[in-house]
């Protein structure tokens, strides 16, 4: 006789039941970093947009952060811990290999029993655990999922180096993931450029830093070869995640894409043709980018401000260390 699988119950559908956030309360301006790097408020504008960002304190960790976000999300989606089946948290600033951090995030928010896992794939993170959930729960793995971008960029940066010191901020964003009836998040559309990791990468591996202790390894990006990719791959990604949703550049109403650099945000906008209606996220202006959580924290202000309308969609693309890039059409809570 041949042995049978079970199958799990799957469901038609996933969608976003819940957004939660967390800042930091420390606010850093750009005055406050300029005299370092030998700059300016205004040159630093200029070439990002950023006005300020948070700076996570010494008791403020990826895991705490992304704790705090994923019980507003919860509460927000009126799911009880006991019900979350998986814990997902996206991060490229987790600096503790083992434990993970999602077990950890688990136990924090009384996720007990839940499974947990770490994904590194950088600023695309929130979207890789976010189409990670989706799928979880279509096959039946999972009933509800907490996915979070979680960063303490604060920790991998030098506040000496001019390209980067005032690109990043910290912060943590989390959405709950419930069944539903019917589709409500597209197929993602993702990939890598692993032979150009060097564009973003530590200056030096931690296994030189054991031989040798000083200096700590810092975040280096090449900011003009890293700029010209993205403004060539986000509008790319984008439209093949609209396509692959069934919808046209008007069907939308946000675009929530990575809050890397305003620059970028406006080209790709441009790029898509997006009319006026379209709420357009610009996070990055007072949050910086927070890499994995720039995506949810942007999600969370635009909710927090009401411009995101019930069941509207909205375009999320995320892109950045790797080099990786996803995006995907999500309806919105």
């Amino acid at each position: 006789m041949s042995a049978r699988w079970g199958a799990a119950r799957g469901t038609a559908g996933a969608r976003i039941l819940g957004i939660g956030a967390y800042r930091p309360a420390r606010l850093v301006d750009n005055h406050a970093l300029s005299a370092r790097i030998d700059s300016s408020d205004e040159w630093i504008r200029k070439r990002s947009g950023i006005e300020s960002r948070r700076f996570a304190g010494p008791d403020e960790t990826v895991v705490s952060m992304a704790g705090e976000a994923a019980v507003k999300a919860l509460a927000q989606a009126g799911v009880t811990p006991d019900r979350v089946d998986a814990v997902l948290v996206a991060s490229m600033s987790h600096l503790e290999q083992v434990p993970p951090a999602a077990p950890r995030v688990a136990g924090l928010i009384g996720a007990r029993g839940a499974g947990a896992m770490d994904v590194g794939a950088a600023c695309a993170g929130f979207c890789y655990v976010l189409a990670l959930g989706d799928a979880l729960i279509r096959a039946g793995t999972a009933e509800h999922v907490v996915a979070v971008g979680a960063e303490k960029m604060s920790d991998l940066v030098s506040p000496d180096d001019r390209s980067t010191a005032f690109l990043f901020g910290d912060g943590a964003g989390a959405v709950v993931l419930g069944p539903d009836a019917r589709p409500r998040i597209g197929p993602a559309v993702w990939g890598a450029e692993g032979e150009r990791h060097r564009l973003i990468a530590y200056d030096r591996s931690w296994l030189a830093a054991r031989e040798e202790p000083e200096p700590w390894p810092v975040l280096r990006l090449a900011g003009p070869e890293v700029f010209r990719w993205a403004v060539n791959t986000v509008p790319r990604i984008a439209q093949r995640a609209l396509d692959a949703a069934g919808l046209a550049a008007g069907d939308l109403a946000a675009f929530i894409p990575h809050q890397a650099n305003s620059r970028i945000v406006d080209t790709a906008a441009r790029e898509l043709g997006l009319p006026p209606h379209v709420v357009i996220a610009r996070d990055v202006v007072t949050s910086a980018n927070t890499s994995a959580a720039s995506i949810p924290l942007a999600m969370d202000a635009l909710g927090t401000r009401g411009e995101l309308p019930s069941g509207g969609k909205a375009l999320l693309v995320g892109f950045g260390a790797g080099l990786t890039y996803a995006a995907q059409v999500v309806e919105l809570p």
